[in-house]
């Protein structure tokens, strides 16, 4: 038996529940060989973060008012 479960941005939605402080704000979840999103919240999703997008693009984004957390 085989269950198969769909959850929307599920890296994302998992750290949040490990960091409430996390919560409302845009989270991204980076590939540990070429730092790439692989997970990104709806907050995330709304400022226009698309899918394998490297980190470095991103840096404009969480700087200067913006944190970036790491896990």
């Amino acid at each position: 038996m085989f269950a198969l479960c769909d959850v929307n941005s599920f890296y994302a939605s998992c750290e949040t529940v490990f960091r409430p402080d996390l919560r409302g704000r845009p989270v991204v979840v980076l590939s540990n060989n070429d730092g790439c999103v692989i997970a990104r919240s709806t907050e995330a999703k709304q400022l226009g973060i698309a899918m394998g997008e490297p980190y470095l693009s991103l840096i404009a984004i969480s700087a200067p008012t913006r944190r970036c957390y790491r896990a």
